[in-house]
This record gives structure tokens, sequence and C-alpha cells, in this order.
């Protein structure tokens, strides 16, 4: 999952440094955030969220900064969060009782699509994936995206159609061919 997270951060940020550190700083906010991750998506899914609307903020504010007080010292975290989870008896709290997988043939099934989609993904020209992730995973609107990389409206639509053309094509072949898993 982090060279997923790593990936995406640098593509939208260009900068690889600053990239990593918007990663380890996801992930500390997830670890911190933890009680509030309800369990109507999957983990990745949640961390994600997080990771995008990170990405976004320094995209809108290049000059924001993170205050390293508001992160509980090291050690400190990991025991508190699960002292949490636990009553004296050493059973899971009301709250904190883990829900119901699903279907792990689904959940294959769906993680094993979404690899072939970021492989797809992977494969679009930068530029093109950027604008395309702008639009779907950050969900920027059209003009956030001609102010933000300085195109035209009629270039970032151009560049979308790509995009689409060219996962719609990978996916045909790679995911939706015969023989492949059907989703």
């Amino acid at each position: 999952m982090r060279n997923d997270m790593l990936r995406f951060a640098t593509l939208q940020l260009r900068d690889s440094h600053l990239a990593e550190d918007m990663v380890q700083d996801t992930m500390i906010a997830a670890l911190n955030k933890a009680e509030q991750f309800g369990g109507r998506s999957s983990v990745k899914t949640w961390v994600f969220a997080i990771l995008r609307n990170n990405v976004l903020d320094a995209i809108k504010q290049r000059s924001r900064t993170v205050n390293a007080g508001d992160y509980i010292a090291e050690g400190e975290s990991m025991d508190s969060a699960f002292d949490t989870l636990f009553k004296a008896n050493e059973h899971w709290t009301p709250a904190a009782r883990p829900t119901d997988w699903g279907d792990p043939e689904d959940a294959l099934r769906e993680q094993q699509f979404w690899k072939v989609f970021d492989a797809c993904l992977t494969r679009l020209p930068e530029n093109t994936a950027r604008v395309f992730m702008m639009r779907e995973f950050l969900e920027l609107d059209s003009n956030e995206i001609c102010d933000t990389l300085s195109i035209s409206m009629s270039n970032c639509h151009v560049i979308l159609h790509r995009a689409r053309n060219g996962l719609r094509r990978c996916l045909e072949s790679n995911w939706f061919s015969e023989g492949s898993p059907a989703c």
C-alpha cells in the first residue's frame, strides 16, 4: 500500500521528498485517528482518502506546514491506541469490535482488478495520468485542474478523453478479455 501511496503522491506533487513526507504524515494521521475508522470501507480506501485530502491541500497551498506538536511521541501512540480497543478481560470493547470482512473471493477479485487498473494507469503518459488522477482521485473540477496546471479547458478535456480511452483499451485487453477474471 505504501508504494501505491508514494507513486500517487509523487505523481501529483512532482516532488519525491515532499511526497515521501506526505505519505509518512498520512500514515501517522491514520494511526492517530484509528478510532475514527468506521469500517464502512477498506482500510486502504480510508488511508488513501486521507492522503488524497493531504495532497489536495498541498497542491492548493504549497506553503502549508505540519505542526510536529500534533503528534504523540513515538511509542506512546501504539500503547494508548491499543488500550482503548480492549476491556480489562482482554476482549474487544463493543465500539472497537472488528466488522465482517465480507466474501474473501470478492475481495480478492476486487484487489486483482485494482492491480490491473493501477498497471494500466501507470502505462499512461505521466501528464495524462496526472490530469486523470486530479479529476478522478482528487475530485478537482476542470477549472481547478486548468488553473493548477496552466492549461486550457479544451486541452484538459482532450487529456481526460485520452486517459479514459487508454484505460478502457488497457482494461479491455487485460481484465475484461476472454479468460480474464470477470468483475
